[in-house]
């Protein structure tokens, strides 16, 4: 079992930031798979950013440029760093684990981010 904590959602204006980290219980670079997803109002979830342990990173094209996303080992926590947030990037963001590729995947329960003037 992986357990996966998200924090630093909040409240903020259009063009600002935010940093949304994710607490994992397990040694992180173990982990094939962690990624950030978000679920907009009315919308399915879908990916916003993943890396693998190797290191190799995958954006969508909507955050390219704007957002970074991070694996810090030795905190075992997972970083977005979220710029230049935009009205639309308002949702739910969810951290997500696979331990290998053919494991289960794993979810924590949501922050909320909201970009709103």
């Amino acid at each position: 079992q992986v357990q996966l904590v998200e924090s630093g959602g909040g409240l903020v204006q259009p063009g600002g930031s935010l940093r949304l980290s994710c607490l994992v219980s397990t040694s992180i670079s173990s982990l094939y798979w962690t990624a950030w997803y978000r679920q907009a109002p009315g919308k399915e979830r879908e990916l916003v950013a993943g890396i693998t342990s190797g290191g190799s990173i995958n954006y969508v094209d909507f955050v390219k440029d704007r957002f970074t996303i991070s694996r810090e080992n030795a905190e075992n926590t997972v970083v977005l760093q979220m710029n230049s947030l935009k009205l639309e990037d308002t949702g739910v963001y969810y951290c997500n684990a696979r331990p290998t590729v053919i494991s289960n995947n794993y979810w924590g329960q949501g922050t909320q981010v909201t970009v709103s003037s």
